[in-house]
């Protein structure tokens, strides 16, 4: 879906209303506060009454829709937006294209979308997998490299060959914080583990019970040796630098998270021609985000 064929198909709020409550409730409407499917339908005020408890809602109640003053008609825009821009789009962007008022509310409309960008499911991944670890961070004058390195952070990546991605915001690289990573993400029953010559691997491989099926590549001397390289992971890594660099500018330590979930969710979803749709119904599910627990430390 482009944006024209959105502004076609969903112009209007009542045509968005619809759309999420066929997402939220696909076999009929049902009270979010009891439960009962004794529901009515209230036309002049657009919203439904539960005929048991009497409480009064819409589609959006209790999502990350609820309380907003932007139309959904903008909402979807953003959703779309975010959905097709392969290096992310920055709040700044996304206040001069749909003509929000100011910077802090399309901040805060990004992350709620950001919010429901997650994997719910996560499969455990097999076949050929890559794991390798990045930094970032602005650089700092004045001080050493080891300090500057460790004021960074820590990224982590798994990926496997053909299949998913999973990016992780990570306190070190200590064979046990990588081990935890990998056996909540790796099968043991692995065809091979590839990761570079970072002397944790082959220990954190160990406590994960893939050791047998781990490959290393030296970076120093090459970079593949016929299917043993970390090529798919670093590519990713690419992908999203990309994005800091590009379009995001700068990320705080505490947002991070954020948008990892937000580029593993759009690239392991990029041949699915429903993204849009799909985006909308991880919203409609997401419970709300209220905008002090967003900037609460």
């Amino acid at each position: 879906m482009n944006l024209s064929e959105l502004s076609g198909k969903y112009s209007t709020d009542a045509k968005c209303h619809e759309l999420l409550k066929k997402l939220r409730w696909p076999k009929g409407v049902i009270c979010p506060r009891c439960e009962s499917k004794k529901i009515f339908r209230l036309s002049a005020q657009s919203k439904f009454e539960c005929g048991k408890c009497q409480y009064q809602f819409t589609a959006t109640v209790g999502t990350v829709f609820q309380d907003s003053h932007i139309p959904l008609e903008k909402w979807f825009q953003a959703v779309l937006l975010l959905c097709e821009a392969r290096k992310g789009f920055s709040a700044n962007q996304m206040k001069r294209t749909l003509g929000i008022g100011c910077y802090r509310t399309a901040w805060y409309l990004c992350h709620r979308i950001r919010a429901a960008m997650i994997e719910r499911q996560k499969s455990i991944l097999g076949g050929i997998v890559e794991m390798d670890e990045t930094y970032f961070g602005g650089k700092k004058k004045g001080i050493t490299m080891a300090d500057a390195k460790a004021a960074k952070q820590i990224v982590l990546g798994i990926r496997q060959r053909g299949g998913e991605l999973r990016f992780f915001q990570a306190k070190n690289v200590t064979a046990r914080t990588l081990a935890e990573f990998i056996k909540g993400n790796v099968s043991k029953d692995v065809e091979m583990f590839v990761t570079d010559e970072f002397m944790s691997y082959p220990y954190a491989a160990q406590r994960s019970g893939v050791s047998r099926k781990h490959k290393t590549i030296k970076h120093k001397e090459t970079y593949v040796v016929g299917n043993i390289h970390t090529n798919t992971i670093e590519s990713a890594f690419s992908l999203f630098k990309r994005g800091v660099m590009g379009t995001w500018h700068k990320l705080s330590a505490k947002h991070l998270p954020a948008y990892l979930n937000e580029m593993t969710f759009r690239f392991n979803r990029r041949n699915d021609l429903d993204l849009f749709i799909d985006t909308l119904r991880h919203m409609i599910t997401t419970r709300t985000l209220p905008y002090k627990r967003l900037i609460a430390a």
